[in-house]
């Protein structure tokens, strides 16, 4: 009887730390460097690597956009890493539970009820219909049917994937693990596979003369603009990562394949959707594939990416759902996994009833997105590296109340919160996602990089005035930081 109430209480524990914000010892951690290497290239080479691609030759031709994406890609997914995956996978702690050592337990739930959820559900629903819109061009290529882009069965299958994402998800890490061994391989060798058709099907000559889609009158401008939207698609993968790293084994088995992934994969996958839209006409993938591939193996590469977006569908509402668990308290930590998850998706599953809502604002959804991914990076990376000398309280981050180190001004850390506002402020000053509206230093210094910068440094000097005696910078308990690098 024991015994048996021993496993019950470790399966229990078990199942908070992957399922909750518990932090996760090394005996719990499931990816080591391949397992999250793998992980990463099926989050990268989904359909919206390639869409970004297609989105990029809108502005600018092969040479520029090359450019822009290595740049942009380059700073952003750097700066995201560290923001988000060096302290989670050192202390074990999803990065939620971290934040409230840079805006307290109320500010992380301001930034997790309104950016996080809104960008992630953006996110979801984008890819359901990506699914959807394969499906439907696999349909109309070997059954006849003429489908449009927009049709209901495009939601309907949208709905479908986002249902097969939910059933995924409940079963946790080790399944999405599973998923991802068989997919990403997979999508690897299809990307190879494209490019030798591109290669085969295109000169060099042709391709780097080939005029960008739908440019502005003002060429500079249009490279700052494709530099800035590669820059937010980096950005655009702080909300998750940090919860996935918490899963790795060691350090290297975080840190560099989420580089490869996120950066080498994506460059890769985004320069065969740009190829592909420069030589075929159109910048949406589910579109140029069978064009490109032929029938029967343009219907191969839809089907396997159809199946591809179920990986980054469970990988992003994973994170996301963690994190609205610990902001939301004891609320949400009441609630079964399996429903908070399946809560998660109603949103997206609405938004799936207008399928061209997200696809023909794509630029302007990841611009705005990077807007407030762009000031928070920059302010988690002063707070951890410069100010707290990437030192945490981990009992601390757990105290309730004004018992914790972390508490700040009734919950909630102004410094970090203002910052992190007048970044985003400042995007918004240099270029409006909006109107498209930019100041001249828009053309030179982009948008996302000054954001990074003015959170930063205005938290740096914030910090010093506002949190003297709070915040837990001037004493961190020695004993807790080596108890957790000895257990993580």
């Amino acid at each position: 009887m024991t015994t048996d109430r021993a496993t019950r209480i470790n399966e229990d524990v078990t199942r908070e730390a992957t399922f909750g914000s518990l932090p996760v010892l090394r005996s719990e951690r499931v990816w080591n460097f391949t397992d999250f290497t793998w992980v990463n290239i099926g989050l990268a080479i989904a359909t919206w690597a390639f869409l970004v691609g297609g989105s990029t030759a809108a502005l600018v031709g092969f040479q520029k956009g090359l450019a822009a994406m290595i740049i942009g890609n380059a700073i952003s997914v750097a700066v995201m890493l560290l923001a988000s995956v060096v302290s989670s996978q050192r202390y074990g702690v999803e990065q939620y539970t971290i934040l409230r050592s840079v805006f307290g337990v109320g500010g992380v739930a301001v930034l997790a009820f309104t950016v996080v959820l809104f960008t992630e559900m953006g996110w979801s629903a984008l890819l359901g219909v990506m699914f959807g819109r394969a499906a439907t061009q696999v349909s109309n290529q070997v059954l006849g049917t003429a489908i449009g882009p927009n049709a209901l069965l495009v939601t309907l299958l949208a709905l479908v994937a986002i249902a097969a994402a939910w059933a995924i998800l409940a079963k946790g890490p080790l399944t999405m693990r599973f998923l991802n061994r068989v997919v990403a391989p997979g999508l690897a060798v299809l990307t190879i596979g494209m490019i030798v058709l591109l290669v085969a099907r295109t000169s060099w000559p042709e391709l780097l003369a080939a005029p960008p889609l739908d440019p502005f009158p003002d060429e500079t401008l249009n490279f700052a603009l494709a530099v800035e939207f590669n820059l937010g698609v980096g950005l655009s993968w702080w909300p998750v990562m940090g919860s996935l790293a918490r899963l790795t084994d060691r350090p290297r088995s975080a840190l560099w394949p989420g580089y490869i992934g996120l950066f080498g994969a994506t460059i890769v996958a985004q320069v065969v959707g740009m190829a592909a839209a420069l030589t075929l006409g159109d910048s949406d993938p589910t579109v140029w594939m069978i064009p490109l591939g032929g029938p029967w193996l343009g219907v191969l590469a839809l089907v396997f990416i159809a199946f591809a977006n179920l990986t980054s569908l469970t990988s992003i509402v994973y994170s996301t759902c963690l994190a609205l668990r610990q902001a939301g308290g004891n609320l949400l930590n009441r609630i079964r996994w399996e429903w908070l998850t399946g809560a998660f998706f109603l949103l997206p599953a609405i938004i799936s009833f207008w399928p061209s809502l997200l696809y023909d604002g794509f630029l302007v959804f990841v611009t705005w997105s990077g807007a407030f991914l762009a000031a928070i990076c920059g302010t988690v990376i002063a707070d951890y590296f410069v100010l707290r000398g990437q030192r945490l309280d981990l009992r601390g981050l757990y105290e309730p109340g004004p018992a914790s180190p972390y508490h700040f001004t009734g919950g909630f850390n102004l410094a970090g919160l203002a910052s992190t506002a007048l970044g985003a402020v400042t995007y918004v000053t240099l270029y409006n996602p909006q109107t498209l509206a930019t100041q001249p230093a828009f053309n030179v210094l982009t948008a996302s990089i000054p954001a990074i910068v003015v959170s930063g440094l205005v938290h740096l000097g914030l910090s010093h005035v506002l949190n003297k005696s709070q915040g837990g910078y001037a004493a961190v308990r020695p004993a807790a930081v080596r108890t957790t690098a000895e257990e993580s």
